[in-house]
């Protein structure tokens, strides 16, 4: 159960988008929306188009040497940036980040970096993205959720505050679910059951009832050990590495 205690200072999550309708989406229900209106972690959105130069709003131009698509102006969103910039707290525990197919991948890791600091500051990019030199002027890092394209990056903000944010204190009631999550150790995680015993004709492992808590947690860690092995090879070699297995080990 979440506490109803509120946090000195809330972890925020400022976000500059050309949609900030889209926010708090779904980060308002559940554990995330409790937190939210708990004052535990905050959020607050920044319109780029408010700082358009002209009647029409254009925040967009064509690619520099051609191409298809448009690009969004650096001097507009340089003073959105900026904006957003005088008024979150300052450090390395506030980061700027631009989401971005071609940025570092975004881990489990990085998730909890995150979450131990103040907060963090979002920039959602459309069209074709953002004039490189924003990126440059701002030391922006860039940040990738995977191998894949989005229309545009409030998608991907959701689901990095969704996994920052559980890990803040005072989120998940239950610390352990989280110890155990999947990547926490290096493995995805193993298989979970709940009664029925029986269900479809298939059974609860008898370990799992076996009481026998040891057991249990041997059980557990040789299956993702397994499952890691056959679905994520990539992660499998980090984690052999990590544990100093040798490369033909069997587990």
């Amino acid at each position: 159960m979440i506490t109803q205690q509120k946090a000195s200072q809330p972890w925020l999550a400022n976000i500059i988008t050309l949609y900030p309708e889209m926010f708090p989406g779904y980060l308002g229900h559940s554990i995330l929306g409790v937190g939210l209106k708990n004052e535990v972690w905050s959020l607050k959105t920044y319109n780029i188009r408010d700082f358009a130069e002209d009647r029409h709003k254009t925040v967009d131009g064509t690619p520099a040497g051609g191409g298809a698509g448009m690009v969004l102006k650096p001097n507009i969103l340089d003073k959105t940036i900026r904006k957003c910039l005088d008024e979150a707290p300052k450090g390395p525990s506030f980061p700027l980040i631009y989401l971005s197919p071609r940025g570092k991948l975004f881990d489990q890791k990085m998730a909890l970096k995150f979450s131990k600091g103040k907060g963090i500051t979002l920039i959602c990019g459309r069209f074709e993205g953002i004039d490189e030199r924003v990126l440059k002027n701002h030391d922006i890092e860039e940040v990738s959720l995977g191998d894949f394209i989005l229309t545009g990056g409030e998608i991907a903000a959701q689901a990095l505050i969704d996994s920052t944010v559980r890990l803040i204190p005072q989120i998940v009631g239950n610390k352990e679910s989280i110890l155990e999550d999947s990547f926490s150790n290096g493995l995805l995680e193993y298989p979970q059951y709940t009664k029925p015993a029986i269900w479809a004709g298939r059974k609860i492992p008898r370990t799992l009832l076996s009481g026998h808590h040891q057991n249990i947690k041997q059980w557990r860690i040789k299956k993702a050990k397994k499952i890691t092995k056959k679905r994520r090879p990539d992660l499998w070699k980090i984690f052999q590495k990590s544990s100093g297995l040798l490369s033909g080990d069997n587990e």
